[in-house]
């Protein structure tokens, strides 16, 4: 028979409904990494280490993780391949890793179809937290305020002044 790429997706759907009708308990992880707190905490530490920002609340980092195992549902096979590399990144010890350290272990798997997801889903999800835009001084849209035109447009005390000076030739 000739190994097509249905065979492999079905092979791979199928190796997941076996596996997690036993739990998960023959691969040694658990299938399904958005329902279960260690995993969401792993996946917020890996977000800290890739977007290291000191003053965002951790609730923050949280919240994107979230979003992220949401994300790794895609297909069965996604979902076992995010679930896998929870796995190894948790038996390489990565949440007691320094800063250092587990920056050079996220490097090393940056190509890898989990850290793509998870930085892409982490750029539009953790700046587009409202606690986020608080920490960063960002107002929010003002649409809804009534627009930028009202609110205080050339408020813009943190610059200096601009020099303004005509152009003589064109007089």
């Amino acid at each position: 028979m000739k190994t097509t790429r249905r065979h492999v997706l079905l092979g791979s759907a199928s190796a997941l409904l076996a596996a997690s009708s036993l739990g998960g308990a023959a691969l040694g992880f658990t299938l399904d990494p958005a329902k279960d707190e260690a995993s969401k905490a792993l996946l917020a530490r890996v977000v800290r280490v890739a977007f290291p920002h000191k003053n965002f609340p951790d609730a923050a980092y949280l919240r994107t993780a979230g979003v992220i195992l949401t994300a790794a549902e895609g297909t069965p096979g996604q979902k076992l391949a995010f679930a896998a590399t929870l796995h190894d990144l948790d038996q390489a010890g990565f949440a007691d890793m320094d800063e250092a350290a587990a920056l050079d272990h996220l490097k090393s798997i940056e190509d890898t179809p989990f850290f793509v997801l998870t930085r892409s889903t982490t750029v539009v999800t953790l700046y587009d937290d409202p606690e986020v835009w608080a920490v960063l001084g960002y107002e929010g849209p003002s649409f809804d305020k009534g627009g930028y035109i009202n609110r205080g447009f050339n408020d813009l005390d943190w610059l200096p002044e601009p020099r303004i000076e005509e152009y003589e030739a064109a007089q």
